[in-house]
């Protein structure tokens, strides 16, 4: 009752195949990474690409939501900041300074009378 087969030497003319073998071997990671690159890399880079021009074109007056969740309307803007009013308390603007890049999303005007 042996468990354990024998071992054979490989012939000639299996060892032949190395240049085939290694065929089989890199074609699918070539092809997983084609498929990670029109799914998941390109996609993903458009959207950046969406986001960065929107943040370029923030100005006076846009209504935003912040990643963060809060809704506002921008009140001055910065190179790298914008300051957003997101309220008003015994008739003072409540502000505050956020980076451009925290901006998810610009709403239409009027938007925000209608919360």
């Amino acid at each position: 009752m042996f468990f354990i087969s024998d071992a054979w030497a490989q012939t000639a003319d299996a060892a032949a195949g190395g240049m085939n073998g290694f065929l089989v071997q890199i074609v699918p990671i070539i092809l997983i990474f084609v498929v990670f690159w029109f799914f998941l890399i390109r996609p993903q880079q458009k959207r950046q690409k969406e986001h960065q021009k929107m943040c370029e074109a923030l100005a006076k007056g846009d209504e935003v939501i912040t990643v963060g969740g809060l809704a506002g309307r921008i009140a001055d803007v910065n190179d790298k900041y914008i300051v957003i009013e997101i309220s008003h308390v015994n008739d003072k603007a409540v502000t505050i300074t956020m980076q451009r890049a925290a901006v998810q999303t610009v709403l239409p005007r009027g938007t925000l009378k209608s919360i």
